[in-house]
């Protein structure tokens, strides 16, 4: 497969820092019930962030933060160095894309079709000419081509996970933001998914992903970020986040952490 390659339409490269997105003492719940406490992440070019913790712990409402579809009510989130609620959301779909947990569409619209949503942002601007090109990479990297012209629909939950994948890539924006990508997949997609994900941040994107599969974690992302009941336990990379004290503490199971024989990344397996 093709490595990524960046895009000269991109309104924007990353800012000098390299620093794509930042979230500063983020607080934030749903409704009444508070989820993230005074949480710092940043997201930067070139590296891939997996944001992990068990059931419960705000991965999924941080990355709501990020992605401004849930407002903070403490700390900020900026985006390119500018808080985010500064820019319109037009723009903020031109710098990042969001793949969310749950791929929701009712009208049997085809496969094909539903990749083409992702060059919305781009309509009427001179990237617009890049469409057919974008769709039709996204659709190969997600390995979706074979049933491009079937109702989305009628698609397995795996099959419907990465079309909605491809949607996101054929976006071609600078950052991902993308919420378990893996959960509805195979042993081999999922290792297709993260691979992409590395191969965009060589390009050098910037990607955050919720990952429940710590081995995956540990195999693909330069850091790996633990939530713990809506604060950050740990951040670092794999080989420094990843112990068994920090896990059976964070996840309340004993847990153990053992190199792999040939690459020496950890392995992390439950104690049965």
């Amino acid at each position: 497969m093709r490595p990524w390659r960046r895009r000269a339409h991109r309104p924007d490269g990353p800012p000098a820092d390299g620093v794509l997105i930042r979230a500063a003492g983020v607080a934030a719940g749903h409704g009444d019930r508070p989820v993230l406490h005074g949480v710092d992440l940043t997201v930067t070019a070139g590296e891939v962030v997996a944001l992990a913790g068990p059931n419960g712990a705000g991965k999924s409402t941080l990355l709501a933060v990020l992605a401004g579809d849930l407002a903070p009510n403490g700390g900020v989130v900026e985006l390119h160095g500018r808080p985010l609620a500064r820019w319109r959301p037009l723009e903020q779909a031109r710098r990042r894309a969001v793949l969310p947990q749950q791929h929701v569409l009712s009208f049997p619209f085809t496969v094909e079709q539903v990749v083409r949503m992702g060059r919305a942002p781009w309509a009427g601007t001179p990237a617009e000419d890049d469409d057919d090109a974008a769709v039709a990479e996204a659709m190969v990297a997600a390995d979706v081509t074979a049933f491009a012209d079937r109702p989305y629909p009628h698609l397995s939950g795996g099959e419907r996970a990465r079309v909605a994948l491809a949607r996101v890539l054929a976006q071609r924006t600078g950052l991902l933001l993308l919420d378990e990508p893996t959960a509805a997949l195979d042993l081999h997609h999922q290792e297709v998914v993260l691979g992409i994900a590395r191969r965009r941040a060589a390009a050098g994107d910037g990607v955050a992903v919720v990952l429940h599969d710590l081995a995956l974690a540990a195999a693909y992302a330069d850091r790996v970020v633990i939530l713990a009941a809506g604060r950050v336990a740990a951040s670092g990379a794999p080989a420094d986040v990843l112990t068994a004290d920090l896990l059976s503490e964070v996840w309340q199971h004993p847990i153990e952490v053992l190199p792999h024989p040939r690459t020496g990344s950890p392995l992390v397996l439950p104690v049965r």
